[in-house]
């Protein structure tokens, strides 16, 4: 079966205007039950499309108002994900009514899925966030697209965008047209709309399931040998999903849950399908990234020839009808002027702010007993999974630590008794959750916007809709500083709003699960997942030196005063500034004990103590003085190799994860030996952070708050 549509430009037609308004009209881009979009191009030579009411149907009251109202409503979604309303005559003139939207000259992911094959999984994330956040922009002012399918969606250079939400569609909420027609595409439409029911952002949700199981595989995931097949498998039947990659068809496999309520909602979505730094290379380079770039040369040559052409004879007609059917597929927005069924969600309620706490601190005599304390609060399965491997970190800021939220978005419970006290939709925390001067944080949206909230409130303080955030890695006094969607360094300046710099970055670089850093003294240290480190200046984005081979995968690096220590095959001190080494150890470069792998072993990432600073070799915590860097060891932990999460000092307790994620253990700050380990039972990877003799945890989707000896 095929429900590939192409987009073909025909020639103007008797009874078709010349100009609808400031465009131009040069050729009919498509036709519905109730209008027609056409091809335009205003005198500054911006082209659109452009969709009317047909004339027989403009004069009828009802119709006219209920486009009217499409229109105003077509402007209200301001997603970067649909094409632009850039114009529009609604008001009653007694003229026909039109909207222009922005005209896309991409391939449709179906052309695309054909001619190239299958996205592959970071392509599928990648395409699948991308898609979820616009729905969730589509759903918040209170639309339903109800046709998301392969050929309505359009691959740009900037990413996918949907189109097409459907001219002819009944106002009622019901699936079913006047003409008792099912309106929806064969193995794309929910259930409830092959049946005639009501239908609500759910549905959307179920076609971007099939969606995403066709950009992974190339195959429907409900085929048949006719349609009433294909209907009869949407409503009965179990999705085709063997051949998507099992990473991919555990997170595709609830959007195709019969049961509308059982589906996820397109926040979780981005959530859990959070691409890594560069998935979007997909549409940005290659076959597809250059056939992008000739229709879009394409489009705007025929625009301007057929402009330049001011007859409206043969040779117009001509041109039209030879030159652009044979430029390929040009897609065409639909528009947002659809009729649809309300759904509106209720504004964020902004809590007060709130004051640090501090819980009473463990005895140093209760480490003698070497059994675990009492959970403070948790563990609460309410955190995100991990996202290539990596726990998003928690975040303390006065009283609540910030989370990756189970379903997605963020969420912050109170430090005092683990209850929710405000979520936030709409943000992607596995690129990142970090830390700004004033209580704030920044992290990334779903279109990959850095936005700034007010740990306390959640409430937004500003937000940089070009800084194309893909993960998120440190930050200072006057800078946020970050890998790109397409696998750049960028610096954005907090106080401007604006990015201050941008320089490349190796592929091998960024690669999952990503490159670490830490800044100091006017430097970023970036400690890259292919175990390089690099020195930028911040003001510049200048390289000032590099250390090849310090390891086999990214380690947190620590930066206090003008020294960076760094972890890998040794445990190094180097002028932050200079790359020149502090230490001068003749006897002790303090090589790790045993080779470091990918993301464990060897030396770990290090943590302030004072004069010290602590550190995991191997199996076995050493104590090292920041000045002369001759490391103390002290008895070896359970068997190794010890994951690189960052450990956490507070009170005098350090905390590490041990080999495999069985559980965390703390030990003395004072004569390194183990306290006690918590969860030894757990596995998997986590994040641990720290404030006011608290010790917050994150594994399997559990958050813990544990005490600390004071």
């Amino acid at each position: 079966m095929n429900d590939r549509k192409q987009h073909v430009m025909k020639p103007l037609g008797a009874g078709d205007p010349i100009r609808l308004g400031p465009y131009r009209v040069l050729g009919v881009l498509g036709e519905g039950g109730m209008g027609k979009v056409y091809f335009g191009r205003d005198d500054s030579g911006r082209t659109a499309a452009v969709k009317v009411l047909l004339p027989e149907l403009a004069h009828d009251p009802h119709l006219a108002q209920r486009f009217l109202r499409e229109a105003h409503t077509a402007r209200a979604v301001t997603s970067g994900g649909v094409a632009r309303v850039l114009d529009a005559q609604t008001e009653d003139t007694g003229n026909r009514p039109w909207i222009a939207t922005e005209f896309l000259s991409g391939p449709t992911l179906d052309d695309a899925v054909r001619q190239y094959g299958p996205l592959g999984s970071d392509g599928v994330r990648a395409l699948a966030a991308s898609l979820a956040a616009t729905l969730r922009d589509i759903h918040a002012v209170g639309l339903v697209h109800r046709d998301l399918k392969p050929a309505n969606i359009v691959l740009t250079s900037a990413g996918p965008r949907i189109i097409d939400f459907g001219i002819a569609r009944p106002e009622h909420g019901l699936t079913l047209t006047t003409t008792g027609q099912v309106p929806v595409t064969p193995g794309y439409g929910a259930p409830e709309q092959v049946l005639g029911q009501r239908v609500g952002p759910a549905a959307d949700v179920f076609s971007l399931g099939a969606v995403l199981a066709y950009a992974a595989t190339g195959r429907r995931a409900y085929d048949g040998t006719h349609v009433a097949a294909v209907q009869y498998e949407v409503v009965h039947g179990q999705p085709e999903l063997d051949s998507v990659p099992p990473e991919l068809r555990v997170l595709i496999a609830p959007c195709l849950a019969k049961d509308p309520a059982h589906r996820p909602t397109p926040d979780q979505m981005a959530g859990a399908f959070a691409p890594p730094p560069g998935a979007d290379r997909v549409w940005r380079t290659g076959p597809l990234a250059k056939d992008i770039e000739r229709r879009g040369s394409e489009a705007v040559r025929q625009a301007t020839v057929i402009a330049g052409d001011s007859g409206t004879g043969p040779s117009r007609r001509r041109l039209l009808h030879t030159g652009l059917v044979a430029g390929g597929v040009l897609a065409a927005s639909g528009g947002t002027a659809g009729a649809w069924w309300l759904l509106r969600e209720e504004p964020r309620v902004i809590p007060p702010a709130g004051q640090e706490s501090y819980a009473e601190a463990l005895s140093l005599l209760y480490g003698d007993h070497g059994t675990a304390p009492r959970e403070l609060w948790g563990p609460l399965p309410v955190a995100a999974q991990a996202v290539d491997g990596v726990v998003t970190t928690p975040l303390p800021v006065l009283d609540v630590v910030v989370f990756a939220a189970k379903g997605g978005g963020l969420a912050a419970r109170l430090t005092t008794d683990g209850k929710e006290k405000w979520r936030l939709p709409g943000v992607r925390p596995a690129a990142g959750l970090v830390a700004l001067p004033g209580h704030l944080f920044v992290t990334a949206g779903d279109d990959g916007e850095l936005r700034c909230f007010e740990g306390s409130t959640s409430r937004q303080v500003w937000s940089v809709q070009g800084a194309d955030t893909g993960r998120i890695l440190a930050a200072d006094a006057s800078a946020v500083y970050l890998v790109t969607r397409g696998g750049k360094l960028r610096a954005v300046d907090t106080a401007g709003r604006k990015v201050r710099w941008t320089v490349p970055l190796a592929e091998t670089a960024v690669r999952a699960p990503g490159p670490r850093a830490a800044t100091g003294k006017g430097m970023l240290v970036f400690f890259g997942a292919d175990g390089d480190v690099l020195a930028f200046d911040t003001a510049t984005g200048r390289t000032v030196w590099r250390l090849s081979g310090q390891a086999k995968s990214a380690v947190q690096p620590l930066v206090v005063d003008d020294v960076v220590f760094l972890g890998g095959r040794s445990l190094q001190a180097l002028n932050v500034g200079t790359g020149v080494e502090v230490w001068d150890n003749k006897w002790n470069k303090n090589t790790s004990s045993e080779e470091p792998q990918q993301g464990a072993g060897g030396w770990g990432p290090a943590a302030l103590q004072d004069r010290y600073v602590l550190a995991m070799d191997g199996t076995s915590l050493s104590q090292v003085p920041r000045d002369s860097g001759l490391a103390f060891p002290t008895r070896r932990s359970v068997p190794g190799p010890i994951p690189h999460t960052p450990p956490v000092v507070e009170g005098r307790t350090v905390w590490f994860v041990e080999a495999d994620g069985r559980g965390v253990s703390a030990h003395s700050t004072i004569d390194r030996g183990r306290f006690w380990t918590w969860s030894p039972e757990s596995r998997g990877p986590w994040g641990l952070s720290s404030a006011g003799y608290r010790v917050f945890l994150v594994n399997d989707g559990k958050l813990t708050a544990m005490p600390t000896i004071g």
